[in-house]
């Protein structure tokens, strides 16, 4: 079969490597296709390389048919088609109070351990979660995305008819933008780059670009003052930092979707002004991935619009190359038996 490597100093290999029969609780899956993450890309830039074990296989947003099933294993057959949510908490403690998808030893399979960007993979079953029949493969790929997406609007605890401010327009903000909008709020993005705004106002949403125009005034103005119910940090710039507590109406919470590394400046004074209320999120639970298994397969949402290029995997090197000249699109997908 085929595999990629990531070799370090932005650089992926090809290798052929025999097809290994999956152990006790395992089911081996002959990957369709995996997207290509914004985690994915800072491996790629050796922002990980500390965390990283090179040469490794990364890539976790997939989609796949289970080839063979190891001893043990009996909600699974083979032919089933599966997506695989990428957390291992084989080593969650009491301490961990019952929240595995955070737990302290979590490890994330793609990045702590070999991932989807191969011909075949061999994952425990408890990751699994199994797709209707008829899914369309390609647009499985982003159940994972759209979980993340899924998980921050229910942190937020959204309701019918409240304002909304998603602050990027990336692929995790748009994802977030169309949960919100199909849970019945008001949806406005907020994005500099301009491809990415014409792209989102293709999709019906109101995108303002906040280097052109007053984001805060706007937001005031089409809300009647009432300013947004929930924001959803997706940016992770400073700039993003700075208005999110403006945006934000009384008693308005705000999602932390980014990763912010490093320390950040934060207006406290609006959390104790407006009773704003901070909100973190990180990856998934079991039932976003099944919200957003539901989304994907009940077809109504633009889904395949979200995608902007489908390369075959031996292609890895140059579509890492290509996102860094391009980084306006939105999701590249690798076809893993093309």
């Amino acid at each position: 079969m085929k595999t990629t490597q990531y070799e370090g100093n932005q650089t992926f290999s090809i290798k052929n490597k025999e097809i290994q029969p999956p152990k006790h609780g395992e089911v081996r899956i002959k990957v369709a296709f995996c997207g290509v993450c914004g985690t994915d890309v800072h491996i790629y830039h050796g922002m990980m390389d500390k965390r990283v074990d090179i040469p490794l296989t990364i890539g976790h947003e997939m989609s796949g048919i289970i080839d063979a099933i190891g001893e043990g294993v009996e909600e699974f057959s083979t032919g089933d088609k599966v997506v695989v949510r990428p957390l291992d908490n084989r080593g969650e403690k009491p301490s961990d109070k019952g929240y595995s998808h955070i737990c302290k030893d979590l490890k994330f399979i793609g990045i702590d351990s070999p991932g989807a960007m191969q011909q075949y993979w061999n994952v425990p079953d408890f990751t699994l979660h199994k797709l209707p029949a008829d899914t369309d493969l390609k647009l499985a790929s982003l159940v994972e995305p759209l979980s993340v997406a899924c998980h921050d609007v229910r942190m937020a605890g959204l309701k019918e008819g409240e304002q909304v401010v998603v602050l990027g327009g990336g692929p995790i903000g748009l994802l977030v933008a169309l949960v919100a909008r199909d849970k019945g709020a008001n949806v406005f993005i907020s994005e500099v780059n301009q491809t990415r705004v014409q792209f989102a106002r293709g999709l019906g949403f109101t995108v303002i670009n906040p280097n052109e125009s007053d984001l805060v005034g706007f937001i005031d103005e089409k809300t009647h003052g009432y300013m947004a119910d929930v924001v959803f940090e997706v940016a992770g710039v400073q700039p993003a930092l700075d208005v999110m507590t403006a945006v934000a109406g009384i008693r308005g919470r705000i999602v932390m979707v980014a990763i912010h590394g490093q320390p950040k400046e934060v207006n406290l004074f609006q959390f104790f002004w407006k009773e704003l209320q901070l909100i973190g999120a990180r990856v998934y639970e079991k039932e976003d991935y099944e919200e957003a298994i539901a989304l994907i397969t009940a077809n109504k949402l633009p889904f395949e619009s979200i995608i902007t290029a489908v390369e075959p995997l031996e292609n890895i090197q140059k579509v890492f190359e290509n996102i860094d000249k391009n980084p306006d699109g939105m999701k590249v997908i690798l076809d893993c038996q093309s």
